[in-house]
């Protein structure tokens, strides 16, 4: 299982994964979710990734090395998108071109292929925009309303961008935000663990202005964890004591 969110305020975009794909007292693995495609000054793009490891990892080289377009007969690639909503469309060819390859076969053995994407960036002359993309290839759009996106395990980290989390934020307040739901998740869920990938993105910065990798040894990353959970405790004892006292006979 996974845990990967996106969060689009007006200042720009986060993405955060984890990078645990198998989890047991003797079987934990790692492998990347978060890629980052960027030419710097004319686009930047990020994808997440949820689900079967091998439609994803096709997904992801088919973005890389392109896929035909039926009509032109031309390759095309994610840096040759005119657009957000052409490239969203385009992760979702790749993705359904992948799901055909490796699930021919598997799924009548009862294996799952199915997949979920976080997708989200910007290019020059456009929007800064986050997608969530199925394994049918059709896709959503995060809103302002709902200024966050969420695949995997989401459950856990999903109440406190519900109350945190709103598209004025700051984009760093953002990160952070990102960061608080994605160690209530580790804590609650052994599918779900270090290291975990961030990018972030001002909006027409057309570059990642962060992209880096956090492992068990970073200090604000821990020092997060520890606020917060001494932030709880000190917010759960200053709530009054319930007046609901026991019925005498």
């Amino acid at each position: 299982m996974t845990y990967c969110c996106g969060i689009l305020v007006r200042d720009g975009l986060v993405m955060i994964a984890d990078t645990r794909t198998n989890a047991g007292l003797d079987n934990i693995s790692t492998f990347r979710k978060l890629h980052v495609f960027e030419r710097p000054g004319e686009r930047v793009m990020m994808l997440a990734t949820a689900g079967n490891l091998s439609v994803s990892q096709g997904a992801v080289n088919l973005l890389i090395e392109g896929l035909e377009n039926p009509d032109t007969h031309e390759v095309e690639t994610l840096m040759t998108a005119p657009g957000m909503l052409q490239a969203a469309q385009f992760v979702g060819r790749a993705v359904r071109r992948s799901h055909a390859i490796a699930g021919e076969g598997g799924e009548a053995a009862g294996v799952s292929f199915d997949v979920s994407l976080l997708f989200g960036g910007q290019i020059e002359g456009g929007p800064l925009r986050l997608f969530m993309i199925y394994t049918a290839g059709n896709f959503i759009e995060c809103t302002q309303d709902t200024p966050y996106l969420q695949i995997g395990e989401h459950k856990y980290g999903k109440p406190i961008l519900d109350r945190a989390v709103g598209y004025d934020a700051d984009v760093l307040d953002a990160l952070k935000i990102g960061l608080i739901s994605m160690d209530s998740t580790i804590r609650s869920n052994l599918s779900v663990g270090l290291p975990i990938d961030i990018a972030l993105v001002r909006r027409d910065a057309l570059r990642a202005d962060i992209s880096t990798r956090i492992d068990g040894s970073d200090a604000y990353f821990r020092d997060l964890r520890d606020s917060w959970s001494r932030a709880l405790r000190a917010a759960h004892m200053a709530i009054p004591t319930p007046p609901y006292g026991g019925r005498g006979g």
